[in-house]
């Protein structure tokens, strides 16, 4: 799989609506009570655990997985959140260490300074040693241990009834444990933005947007950073209380450091239907330049993204799930590098049942494929496993 994917207002339907209310949704087990303490368990079985093009290596893997979350108003303007969550991963079958560790560690802070006016900052930190987006191309067996930290700041106002303001800013930071990896992909991506709506009628909102992106990397970077200016316009539109669509449109104005300039478009398009209570279905598409798996090959990856996201609440405590995304992919090669063509598929199923408030068990099936114009760039992976969650 690519390297995890950062969009300033991924999701431009949930943006828009962000500034009406301070809290952050609690989940309905964590609400009532500031602290709150989840046990996971599971079993996996997963037939290529480093993603390899060949020899892939699969293996059994038990995983245990305890949460502390804690949420509190500290005043009535001011929210404040705070998780941690180790995970311990056993495998049958994995060269050199078969128990690896991860941590994630999340925070928010959210003050409202009116009822129109939010500031809310957001931080994660995430050491991972058994990431799901694995490296396209990495050596076989590579260990692909990555940490990362994404802070995230937002101040929405409205200057007038029917105006209003996002100012944004995200800082990401990617490092790779192993040296190889780290050479060619520990860089900062720093991303700042503007965004402007303006309801026409109570469910049409006409929409701007302006961001820049800075895109450092640690080694060699006279070779590898990017400079990015967007421009889109776009609109939100509620066709009724269970349909409601999103469209972001405009072009990316890259500055390449040592490979000059280049202008592409860029897309967001989403739309969303609530059929039922707990149910609905998504879909989507984006079009965007992407930063590669092998930088020192390949300065961009132009890539299509299209998804089908379906929730259903079969009863009260049966949910189903299913996603299916599919990215065709154009690797552009550096001078004298041909430029390559990539598809990336994924597909996955989840059954969840609901025995009780504070109890869950899933069971969940994904399938990534990978089909490269490059073999080693290859990849075919299934994984089926099924997890309990308690939480106090």
């Amino acid at each position: 799989m690519r390297l995890f994917r950062v969009i300033l207002s991924a999701t431009p339907l949930a943006l828009c609506t962000a500034a009406l209310a301070v809290y952050a949704p609690i989940p309905v087990q964590e609400q009532g009570k500031d602290l709150t303490i989840s046990l996971e368990g599971g079993v996996t079985y997963n037939n290529n655990i480093f993603g390899a093009a060949t020899d892939p290596i699969e293996s059994i893997i038990l995983e245990f997985s305890p949460k502390i979350d804690f949420n509190s108003s500290l005043t009535e303007q001011t929210f404040f959140s705070a998780s941690y969550q180790p995970s311990l991963d056993y495998f049958t079958n994995r060269p050199n260490d078969k128990t690896v560790i991860s941590h994630n560690v999340d925070a928010r802070l959210a003050h409202s300074f009116s009822k129109t006016s939010v500031l809310d900052l957001t931080d994660a930190y995430a050491y991972d040693e058994n990431p799901e987006a694995l490296l396209n191309g990495a050596p076989v067996n590579t260990d692909q241990t990555l940490q990362s930290n994404e802070f995230d700041a937002r101040l929405s106002f409205a200057p007038t009834e029917k105006l209003g303001l996002v100012v944004k800013a995200r800082s990401v930071y990617y490092d790779y444990i192993n040296q190889f990896l780290g050479d060619e992909l520990n860089r900062f991506e720093n991303l700042y933005g503007m965004e402007a709506d303006f309801t026409l009628l109570p469910e049409f909102k006409l929409a701007g947007e302006y961001r820049h992106q800075d895109i450092d990397y640690v080694t060699d970077p006279s070779d590898n950073n990017k400079h990015t200016d967007f421009l889109m316009v776009g609109f939100d539109y509620a066709a009724a209380p269970k349909l409601t669509a999103s469209v972001r449109v405009g072009g990316e104005f890259r500055h390449l450091d040592g490979l000059g300039d280049q202008t592409t478009p860029y897309a967001e398009v989403s739309a969303k239907y609530a059929y039922a209570k707990g149910s609905f279905v998504a879909i989507g598409y984006t079009y965007s330049l992407e930063e590669t798996s092998d930088p020192i090959h390949f300065s961009d990856e132009k890539t299509n993204r299209m998804f089908v996201n379906v929730e259903h609440s079969f009863t009260a405590l049966i949910v189903g799930s299913a996603s299916f995304d599919y990215e065709p992919s154009s690797l552009v090669g550096r001078p004298g590098v041909p430029d390559i063509e990539e598809d990336t598929t994924h597909a996955g199923v989840a059954l969840t049942y609901l025995p009780a408030k504070n109890w869950k068990v899933t069971a969940s099936y994904d399938y990534d494929f990978v089909d490269s114009g490059l073999s080693f760039r290859g990849l075919n992976r299934t994984r089926l496993g099924v997890s309990s969650t308690v939480e106090f």
